[in-house]
Order: structure tokens, then sequence, then C-alpha cells
């Protein structure tokens, strides 16, 4: 599984070479999205993620309040003083994390969802689907970020 997180993050990640700060904030397409965002997203999906494999749903933080969708859609921002050598850097923090967890966690074990609209009460998710989920989110994410990257300048992450 690992391994499978490491491909899925070098493929993500080769959508932004060669690009400057200032391209990876470029928003080319009709999305809001820009390439800087979508890698700060997945960084803090899969610390979420992995938050909730520790320590269950308590560790999804919860509410869907104003301030929550606030801080949540910033997430998708590269601000202007943020660089891609700084967001790769969290990001990387985020993966080794993540890494140990899966390497260490007990694949069977269970966590109960926390409450939210998408996910059917009382609902459990084994580490192993959390993990498969983790691997959904980045690959979905990658083709956002390859559709971005081949508007700005027609580099494709596998071409």
């Amino acid at each position: 599984m690992v391994q499978a997180l490491g491909q899925q993050r070098s493929l993500l990640r080769r959508t932004l070479r060669d690009l400057t700060d200032e391209q990876a904030r470029l928003r080319p397409s009709a999305s809001e999205l820009c390439l800087g965002g979508l890698i700060k997203h997945v960084g803090l999906t899969e610390q979420q993620w992995t938050g909730f494999i520790m320590h269950g749903p308590s560790a999804m933080g919860g509410g869907f309040d104003d301030a929550a969708r606030t801080r949540w859609m910033h997430a998708f921002d590269m601000g202007p003083d943020e660089t891609i050598e700084q967001i790769f850097a969290d990001y990387d923090a985020v993966a080794r994390e993540t890494d140990n967890v899966v390497m260490t966690a007990d694949l069977d074990a269970t966590h109960l969802l926390p409450p939210a609209p998408w996910f059917r009460p009382g609902t459990s998710w084994t580490v192993r689907f959390v993990v498969l989920h983790i691997l959904t989110e980045l690959a979905q994410h990658s083709g956002h970020a390859d559709i971005i990257r081949e508007s700005i300048d027609g580099a494709k992450s596998m071409g």
C-alpha cells in the first residue's frame, strides 16, 4: 500500500515539474483550482485521514459551519507568499507520517465515520479502506492537476 501511495504522489508531484510559483497559482480553466492549492488540499486531506486511522472520527475536525467551510476552501489556494518548495515540504512531511502509520497499523481495524452529509450514519471503515480512499483522492486530484497543467503550457504528468 505504501508503494501505491508513493506512486500516486510521484505522479501528482510530477505535474508541477519546471513550473514557477506564479504558474502554480494560475487558474487557467473554468475551475477555481490551481496546482499549488491542489497539493495543499491533498496534503490536508491525507493528514485528516491519517489522523482518523490513529484516533477515529474525532480527528476529522467535524463541523460544517461557515468558518469551517471557509478554512476548507482556503486549503485550495496558494497564497502569494507560498512556494512550491514549501508546499511540497509540508506535503512530504504528511506523506512520511501516513506511510509510517500505514506500515504499523492494523489494516483490519475499524472506526465509525464522523457525521457528514456524504457518509451514511453508522458506517464504519477499515484502515485498509481508508488507505484506498486516500489513493482514490490522490488519483482524482492528479487528473485535475493534469488538466490544469495542460492548460498552462501543454505539459502532462505522463507525457
